[in-house]
């Protein structure tokens, strides 16, 4: 699943979405970042049609992470109608994540 997000399509892809998004702010040499791949995978597929994933290699897209004070990774951040609604910094579990994504569904 191809879910890469970066300066040229951030605007559209997660400012203009009409779902709510999920981005997972991360880099290549971040360990814990790895780790996280396959939960955001996992949430991905649960959340499919309800929910968009994106991941933003911060490395790459530094405007984006400076915009939105990304000061460690792993970073997951849920955009509603353009807006950052809700962040979590760090490795999390599947299930503070979920409960995150939810309240912003709810």
């Amino acid at each position: 699943m191809d879910y890469t997000l970066n300066s040229q399509n951030f605007e559209e892809e997660v400012l203009k979405s009409k779902l709510p998004v999920l981005v997972d702010f991360a880099a290549d040499w971040c360990g814990p970042c790895k780790m996280m791949s396959p939960v955001i995978d996992e949430l991905a597929e649960e959340y499919e049609g309800e929910l968009k994933v994106g991941k933003i290699n911060v490395d790459q897209a530094p405007d984006i992470a400076q915009k939105y004070n990304v000061m460690s990774i792993p970073m997951f951040a849920v955009f509603k109608n353009g807006e950052l609604t809700e962040t979590a910094i760090g490795a999390q579990n599947k299930t503070k994540l979920q409960s995150i994504i939810d309240k912003v569904l709810a």
